[in-house]
């Protein structure tokens, strides 16, 4: 225990220096701000439409790509292109960092992309490519491009509304911090023991995300598994006939006519506002009505709710004697397909009729119990807040951002601002 406190202390000691940035203060860090086109290359790409990628070939990467599919770096490609099509696009290089410039979210406008394939790559349009010069380490940049102060920087040079577009020439006028930028030795070690600290923090992340996405697959072998009955082995009935339907008792509210208040105002597929009173006291199973999600499945469409509710006619209100067999029903119907049951294509409806018509199997109370028991389980472990995995991945996450902030937040003075 007393080891493991002075690493922590010797940890902050160290952050707590980095952040020191007089040179008249006692291990501090002087650190400049300079354009980003003084700290190397920024070539703009061109080119690469998705209908170019190939099986196998050279190593593509899309701008699209970078805010959807990629972290901060990748040694791999999702893509690749013929070697003739590559010989027209922008070459990307071991340590090269791809920089989007173009998306219908500011967020999403320059994100970076650190490459460390072994094999060359390229890029397209939309992306600009920063070969950083010998002061200048790419995890160093693209850990910066996470901070506040560069989010605000690049705002100032956003042009476009539906589409918003910041250029490669506007990036290279972004000014980074650069410590001890008259020394380069020791410049570019101070940026490499930050980027090991939060690499650090990444990596622990991302084990736990690993191990969540494993626990998910787990979690849904041994859901199908248990959910999965022989013929004849028990007997089946309708949802109607195992549960009572609370419809009628639903009252929508448009959003201007809702009163404020504590009261979680409920639709298709979760809480949707907050409101002053409730219509619902207890424990409902709530199924999805109509929407998108009935299809697309990215939410659950069956999800219980507690307590004093309200529920608008987006969502069926279904009640049930015990603990188990809500759970029990729910489970069950995430895990099917519901199609059958599904009207309309552009506008897609779970009527009440139909809703209640989806056949269930109905094992006794026992097995309902042991089934809802050991998939609780894994529920918590999978999607709880509170406890689970992903409270434990929101932890790591806030402590990544702090330590990130702590040790990226160098202050401005006046000339740098209006520069």
């Amino acid at each position: 225990m007393t080891t493991a406190k002075n690493n922590k202390t010797n940890t902050l000691d160290f952050i707590e220096k980095l952040l020191k940035l007089s040179a008249d203060q006692a291990g501090g860090v002087e650190v400049e701000w300079l354009p980003l086109g003084d700290m190397g290359e920024l070539v703009r790409g061109s080119g690469l439409p998705k209908t170019d990628f190939t099986e196998s070939g050279i190593p593509a990467i899309h701008y699209g790509q970078i805010y959807t599919y990629y972290g901060l770096f990748t040694h791999t490609t999702k893509s690749y292109v013929s070697a003739k099509t590559a010989n027209k696009l922008k070459k990307v290089n071991f340590g090269d960092v791809v920089i989007t410039n173009t998306s219908e979210n500011l967020e999403d406008v320059g994100t970076p992309l650190v490459y460390l394939g072994e094999n060359q790559a390229v890029t397209g349009g939309h992306a600009t490519i920063l070969k950083p010069s010998e002061g200048l380490l790419g995890k160093f940049f693209a850990y910066y491009t996470q901070t506040r102060t560069f989010f605000k920087d690049k705002k100032k040079f956003a042009k476009g509304t539906k589409v918003i577009d910041v250029s490669a020439k506007d990036l290279a006028k972004i000014l980074i911090p650069i410590p001890c930028p008259d020394n380069p030795e020791k410049s570019l070690a101070i940026q490499a023991e930050i980027v090991r600290i939060l690499d650090a923090f990444t990596a622990m992340t991302a084990e736990l995300t690993a191990e969540l996405n494993m626990r998910k697959k787990q979690y849904n072998y041994y859901r199908d598994q248990l959910l999965s009955f022989a013929e004849g082995e028990v007997e089946w009935k309708t949802l109607g006939e195992i549960a009572e339907n609370l419809d009628s008792k639903r009252k929508p509210i448009t959003s201007g006519l809702r009163e404020a208040g504590e009261i979680p105002y409920y639709g298709a597929s979760g809480i949707v506002d907050y409101v002053k009173d409730y219509i619902f006291e207890g424990d409902y199973l709530l199924v999805s009505e109509d929407g998108a999600n009935l299809l697309a499945r990215n939410t659950p469409i069956a999800f219980s709710i507690s307590g004093r509710t309200w529920v608008n006619n987006h969502a069926h209100v279904l009640k049930f004697e015990t603990y188990a067999e809500r759970k029990y029903v729910e489970y069950y119907l995430n895990s099917i397909d519901l199609t059958p049951y599904i009207s309309g294509a552009a506008q897609p409806k779970l009527n009440k009729k139909n809703l209640e018509s989806i056949n269930i199997p109905n094992p006794v109370s026992k097995e309902k119990e042991r089934i809802v028991a050991i998939l609780d389980k894994f529920d918590t472990l999978t999607t709880s807040l509170q406890e689970g995995l992903p409270r434990e991945i929101e932890l790591r996450q806030k402590q990544y951002e702090y330590y990130r902030d702590l040790l990226l937040s160098f202050p401005k003075t006046n000339a740098d601002e209006a520069a």
